[in-house]
This record gives structure tokens, sequence and C-alpha cells, in this order.
């Protein structure tokens, strides 16, 4: 357990209407693929602190949350290209994209953790899809050994049988490839697993490797409205997506 709970208003977490209840159509699940950021823990002032001490090294101006939240889901690389395109021209921003990476890794490696909150009913959640029998991956598009320290500092480690990261594999989400591993490695079939996020990344990696979708609708999406994503539904929480999928293991 920690201190970092989410309270009811959190930015980026506000009260939830209620969701339609997911539908699936597939066989009984026997996993569930979870991403990280923005779905099990709002890291976003993080990502907002290690980017300005990142920019403060390259004398640029400051970022915001506001900002970060619409780059945040697609790697660390895509994260700095994104802050270095407005406040360099092209070219500058190329050729100091090496020294920015390794300025922010220094600067994220300080503070990973530090900033962040646990969104609301996310232990629960977990400890509901376990106590029903699902192994659980996380599967994340951040850097492996960052979000191995976030899950430990959360206390949430010990749910997962596998993590993987953005650098884990060739490819990262919304190529199918880290699902499919994950998949494998918990010796699970895609079409058994179900993968839950909070962005377009998460959805799209997950139907590509056959697998049912769930979106929680408090992260970032790329700034963009979590109803636009194509997914089994939209669910609350963790403990709701855990109730969503009891009630498909079990119809009445």
């Amino acid at each position: 357990m920690n201190d970092h709970a989410a309270t009811p208003d959190q930015p980026n977490h506000p009260d939830q209407p209620s969701w339609p209840a997911p539908t699936f159509s597939g066989p009984r699940l026997e996993a569930a693929i979870i991403d990280l950021d923005g779905t099990m823990i709002d890291t976003a002032d993080d990502f907002t602190v290690g980017l300005n001490g990142m920019l403060a090294q390259l004398d640029a101006d400051e970022t915001s949350r506001e900002e970060v939240i619409n780059y945040v889901g697609k790697g660390s690389e895509h994260l700095i290209r994104s802050v270095l395109a407005p406040r360099f021209d092209a070219q500058q921003a190329q050729d100091r994209f090496d020294e920015a990476f390794a300025l922010y890794q220094q600067e994220y490696a300080k503070i990973n953790g530090i900033h962040a909150r646990l969104f609301p009913e996310v232990e629960e959640g977990l400890k509901a899809m376990r106590a029903a029998g699902l192994q659980l991956a996380c599967v994340t598009n951040k850097p492996h050994r960052f979000a191995v320290q976030l899950l430990k500092q959360y206390g949430l480690f010990d749910y997962f049988s596998v993590v993987l990261g953005g650098d884990s594999l060739p490819k990262k989400k919304p190529d199918p490839l880290p699902m499919l591993t994950a998949c494998e490695k918990l010796n699970v079939a895609p079409g058994a697993a179900v993968a839950i996020g909070d962005s377009e990344n998460d959805a799209l990696a997950g139907r590509a490797a056959g697998m049912a979708t769930l979106t929680v609708p408090y992260g970032y999406n790329h700034g963009q409205s979590v109803q636009k994503i194509k997914s089994d539904g939209i669910v609350a929480s963790l403990l709701d997506a855990a109730k969503a999928i009891a009630a498909h293991q079990s119809p009445t």
C-alpha cells in the first residue's frame, strides 16, 4: 500500500458518467494485459517535471501538464520529439535529440513516481481480477526499468506475472508484438485475453493481436476524446473492468 492514492478531485479523473456495460463476444477470459501511464497511475506531472529539467539544460521554454498529456503514450522518443518540435527548428530538434534524450532519462530517473498518483480503484481492480483467476501482465511504452520502479513504488508489481516496457521488444504499441509476447509468456491464447488501457494505442494493439479491449476514460489518449476509441467498452475504473469480466465469465 502507499499514500499516493488519487482523490476524487484529482486532475484528469472527474466524476464519470455511467457507461454501457461492455459486451465480449469471445471465450472465457484467462488474462488481462494492462497499460500503466494514464491507466493505473497518473504520471503526467512526473513527465512534466522530467521534461522541464531537460529543457532547462537546453535553454528552452518550459512545458506544462496540459501540453504533455497530448504526447503521452507513444514512448519516450515520441514524447521528447513532440516537446522539442515547437521549441527548435526542425534541424535543431533533430541535431539535439540524442542530447535531449540522455538528459531526459537522467532527469526522469530522479523523480520517477514522486509527482504521480494512483488512480482510484486500481489495486482493488487488480485484486478482483486475480481473484477471478486471471493472469495479469503490464504492457507499457514506458522504458522497462522505469515501469518496474513505478509498479514497485506503488505496491502493484507483485500482481503482474509479466512486465514489458517500450524498450523490451523491437516494436511498441500500437504494434501488436508486445501484446502477443505477453500472451506467449503467460501461455494464454490472445483470444482469451483482454487489453485494458486509456488510449487508442492500447485498443489498436489489442485488436491487432486478436484480444478483447476495454478503455478507461480518465487517462490521456493523446488529447483526444475517449469515445473515439474503438473498443469493447468503456469502464470507469479497473474495478469496473474486473466486474465486467466477471459478468462475462458467469453469464446469467
